[in-house]
């Protein structure tokens, strides 16, 4: 599991330095956002360009990763990561830095307990799965349908569910990667890199919703 948890932590850190570099740079927020009178009034196209490639590029890495050089395989990981810190850049312009680094800590707390609590328990957790994905394929609708709605009392619904199914899957994929992790094997750790990626990432922004104080 060390090498997973290498190329998670090069990825969250690439993610942080990239979008602290676009809400630092002038110019890169004036590529990436909208501005009138001097203020952020939403996402430029070349935002949504990103934001595409980045969701084509983690839909894509999965069934490339045995096909494409190690070193190839891990420039996908750190792009998706960097583009990642791209999008995430909305969300340190959107909160206030003090309450972004307590969510950071609380997060990254969890996490460490929910890992925790995967290596050490006995339980076989792979009985969690069906009802995960299926969780995890109910927030997507529900958000997209809440997109319309604007509902807070959806929107609050929503984000408890989400943290508890990225909660859930933390100690999920957790339990399923040990024994990939005692491979050894390099595409291995790049691939349970990601999914720890992805549920550290979204129990963060989940969390956020509570936790997060907006911008005045």
């Amino acid at each position: 599991m060390a090498g997973v948890y290498r190329w998670m932590a090069f990825g969250l850190a690439l993610t942080g330095i990239v979008a602290w570099a676009v809400t630092s740079s002038p110019s890169l927020l004036r590529a990436f956002y909208n501005y009138q009178d001097g203020q952020v009034v939403g996402v430029s196209g070349l935002f949504w360009i990103v934001g595409i490639a980045e969701l084509a590029l983690v839909w894509l890495f999965v069934p490339a990763i045995q096909r494409v050089s190690l070193p190839a395989a891990a420039g996908m990981f750190l792009g998706y990561c960097a583009l990642s810190g791209v999008t995430f850049s909305v969300y340190l312009l959107t909160y206030t830095s003090a309450s972004i680094a307590s969510t950071l800590f609380i997060t990254g707390g969890a996490f460490f307990g929910l890992s925790l609590y995967a290596t050490l328990t006995k339980r076989d957790l792979s009985g969690m799965r069906s009802f995960l994905m299926v969780g995890l394929i109910g927030i997507i609708l529900a958000s997209i349908v809440n997109l319309f709605l604007r509902s807070s009392a959806a929107e609050f619904i929503i984000s408890c569910c989400g943290v508890l199914i990225f909660a859930g899957l933390t100690a999920y994929d957790t339990q399923r990667l040990r024994a990939l992790g005692e491979t050894g094997e390099e595409r291995h750790a790049l691939v349970g890199a990601l999914a720890l990626y992805l549920d550290f990432i979204n129990l963060f922004l989940f969390l956020l919703r509570f936790l997060g104080r907006r911008r005045e």
